[in-house]
């Protein structure tokens, strides 16, 4: 992969469940293959075990992309949470809880990639809908990306975070520079800019969209987000 760029996306899959109330996982991959990108933070997969093997697995192979789970609620018939698909070789993985009480259950994928020799590291998240449950997290997953040696970071997920100037947001803005998205929920006619993808350093992403595509506005409630990953 000799490219002076990457192409990133994030999305929240809403269990494989698209707006007409039917679970399809072949359409979801079918969107994720639109999205022509190289890493893909994935949110809110119902990895369903069954005689074939798991979910996750049917979309390693329908996608052609190494996956990587993040769940964070563990259930008889399979695992939720958080997921990552890349084209890169993985060298390191690591689960964060960012959990909240008795809220639901949420946590931080920190993955370490190679890309042509650089390391870089990609987390994938969905935060809370509480107001007070996100400022909690925000304050752990700022923390938890601090750990370590210091090194190309990409921030992507669902923050279910509407206001752009809300504390949330601006601590974000704080450690990642101030970065716009587009809105993609809810699909059909997006208003809200839920879905990010930020950087550090910032200047290194660029081209931020909505994959608006008719079969992703009907795959799920959100609409995929993509963006550009430049060399340093």
């Amino acid at each position: 992969m000799n490219r002076p760029e990457l192409k990133l996306a994030t999305w929240n899959i809403h269990r494989a469940v698209g707006r007409d109330g039917r679970r399809d996982l072949a359409r979801t991959a079918q969107v994720i293959g639109e999205l022509a990108a190289d890493i893909v933070g994935l949110q809110e997969v119902d990895n369903r075990i069954h005689s074939r093997g798991s979910d996750l697995e049917a979309l390693q192979e329908l996608t052609g992309m190494a996956i990587v789970a993040g769940p964070t609620l563990q259930r008889p018939e399979g695992d939720y949470g958080n997921a990552l698909l890349t084209r890169l070789p993985v060298l390191e993985i690591n689960r964060h809880d960012i959990s909240v009480r008795k809220r639901e259950p949420r946590g931080l994928l920190i993955v370490d990639l190679n890309w042509q020799g650089e390391r870089i590291r990609v987390a994938v998240t969905h935060l809370g809908l509480g107001l007070r449950e996100r400022r909690v997290q925000i304050r752990r997953l700022i923390d938890c990306l601090s750990q370590g040696d210091k090194q190309a970071l990409i921030l992507m997920g669902d923050f279910n975070e509407w206001l752009f100037l809300g504390s949330p947001m601006r601590w974000l803005h704080g450690r990642f520079g101030s970065s716009v998205s587009p809105a993609t929920f809810p699909s059909r006619f997006p208003f809200l800019r839920l879905d990010h993808i930020l950087s550090d350093p910032p200047e290194r992403l660029t081209a931020k969209k909505s994959h608006n595509f008719p079969l992703a506005v009907t795959a799920s409630d959100h609409l995929p987000l993509t963006a550009c990953y430049r060399r340093s």
